[in-house]
């Protein structure tokens, strides 16, 4: 029971945070797994009243990173936490 709730909690805060924030197209320029950041081209992250660019943001948390490499399509949510503009939520896109 403890393995089955170590693999289901990421999924339920993962939903949570999908819930919250509206999400935006990306594209993986870089990622940086020991200080926690990637670098996405983006579109317009409307929440965060920002245009489309290329910028390095931190990750909620770094479990995010794994399975994502440059140069893939994602699927993101940020926020600023912090004073820190902040990947919540990642997903490659189909």
């Amino acid at each position: 029971m403890k393995k089955l709730f170590a693999l289901a909690a990421p999924l339920l805060v993962s939903t949570a945070l999908w819930a919250q924030a509206p999400t935006t197209d990306g594209e993986v320029t870089k990622i940086d797994k020991a200080q926690g950041k990637i670098t996405l081209r983006h579109g317009e992250i409307k929440n965060l009243d920002m245009p489309p660019m290329t910028m390095s943001f931190r990750v909620a948390d770094a479990k995010l990173l794994d399975g994502v490499a440059s140069g893939d399509r994602v699927r993101f949510a940020a926020d600023k936490i912090n004073g820190a503009y902040t990947v919540t939520a990642l997903v490659k896109a189909n």
